[in-house]
């Protein structure tokens, strides 16, 4: 109960007193927190970036010659490959050689049936052997004709007669001694012999088969000049221009390159392929390659040197869809900062030519659409990225 002495006045008052300084102090609490908390809000959703720290796949990047080196796939040819033939027609009696069989110059490839052209040979013989008789006769006649003409036994015209059929037999003979000259040519014929020291590379005919003169025979190359034959895209021909020099390498060894030399490109594309014929010629390794083989061309394009990096490493900004940025790597710090970059030519293995960057900057080569200006990143180990980065800087 309460104190009687105190009148319940007083009491009440107390209360009261009591109850707002509480709420007062309470008032000061919640003022001076609030502005701290709405702060420290703000400062979270303003600052994101740096909030979360994104890995990133990264890579270094390294300078080198960006000439966009082209390859084609060629074979090795014969630069001179003639097809050899009979200058007669007749029955092929036998084919003295094969595919891939080395030849020498004079060598006897094929021959035909020559009993016709044989024939031919001894009737002329006979034709002339009559004739140059009567051309010995006429011309032992004619010497006495001139001594009767002299004692004026005989007329004039009457010598001349003499004379002409002299004349006549002579030149009868002549033709006859040419006639026998290219019977013996066209039986000569009749056998095919190599005119260059080469390799056989095809066969058209075989035994018993009826030639036609000029019909092919045999394919001979020559050994002593080789070329490579590739065929190249229209939208890459101006990359290419006679007597550039290229490199080659084969199948059989692909470290090894070769030198060669452009030495011919079709002034014409292939009606089928829309592609043009390029022949290079080998300078050097002729004996280590054969005939046939299939070769790959290297052909560097006419670009400056410079630095080129993955396409997955450039980005366009909505608001600026002119301007390609890549986002640079700031080691120390662990940030990005996008950089802008001027696109070159689209090179091989999905990378790109720029300008911009210099060898051995770091850049973001994936997820670059989700980061922003100063964004913390989170790099790979040190040897994950060494290893990383070699691969893929490398042009």
């Amino acid at each position: 109960m309460p104190n009687p002495k105190t009148p319940l006045v007083s009491l009440g008052r107390d209360w009261f007193q009591s109850r707002l300084t509480f709420n007062h102090n309470h008032r000061f609490l919640v003022g001076l927190l609030l502005p701290l908390t709405i702060s420290a809000g703000c400062s979270d959703q303003n600052n994101p970036s740096q909030a979360v720290a994104r890995p990133v796949k990264v890579f270094r990047i390294e300078q080198n010659a960006v000439a966009g080196a082209r390859s084609f796939a060629g074979e090795v040819r014969a630069r001179i490959e003639t097809p050899l033939s009979f200058r007669v027609g007749g029955k092929l009696l036998e084919r003295k050689v094969d595919v891939g069989d080395p030849v020498r110059k004079g060598q006897l490839l094929a021959i035909l049936d020559g009993n016709d052209y044989r024939l031919a040979v001894q009737g002329l013989k006979a034709q002339l052997a009559s004739s140059q008789a009567d051309s010995t006769f006429l011309r032992d006649d004619l010497v006495r004709y001139r001594e009767l003409l002299a004692q004026q036994v005989i007329s004039p015209p009457e010598f001349e007669r003499h004379e002409t059929a002299y004349t006549t037999a002579r030149e009868r003979t002549a033709a006859l001694e040419a006639q026998l000259a290219e019977a013996n040519n066209q039986l000569s014929y009749t056998e095919l012999h190599a005119d260059r020291d080469g390799v056989v590379t095809a066969l058209a005919v075989e035994a018993g088969q009826v030639l036609a003169a000029g019909q092919a025979v045999v394919t001979l190359a020559q050994l002593d000049e080789k070329e490579i034959h590739f065929d190249v895209p229209e939208h890459r021909l101006t990359e290419i221009q006679r007597q550039q020099e290229v490199n080659v390498s084969l199948w059989t060894d692909e470290d090894r390159l070769l030198k060669a030399r452009i030495r011919e490109i079709a002034s014409a594309a292939d009606p089928a392929s829309r592609t043009y014929r390029v022949k290079a010629s080998l300078l050097e390794g002729l004996d280590a390659v054969q005939l046939g083989m299939t070769a790959t061309v290297h052909i560097a394009a006419n670009t400056a040197s410079g630095i080129a990096i993955p396409l997955s490493a450039v980005y366009t900004p909505q608001n600026q869809p002119d301007h390609s940025l890549v986002w640079l790597v700031d080691e120390q710090a662990a940030t990005v900062k996008s950089v802008p970059v001027k696109l070159g030519k689209t090179l091989a293995g999905e990378r790109i030519a720029v300008e911009g960057v210099s060898a051995g900057q770091l850049l973001v080569s994936a997820g670059v659409q989700r980061l922003a200006e100063g964004q913390a990143v989170r790099l790979p180990k040190e040897n994950a990225l060494a290893k990383h980065g070699a691969k893929e800087g490398q042009l």
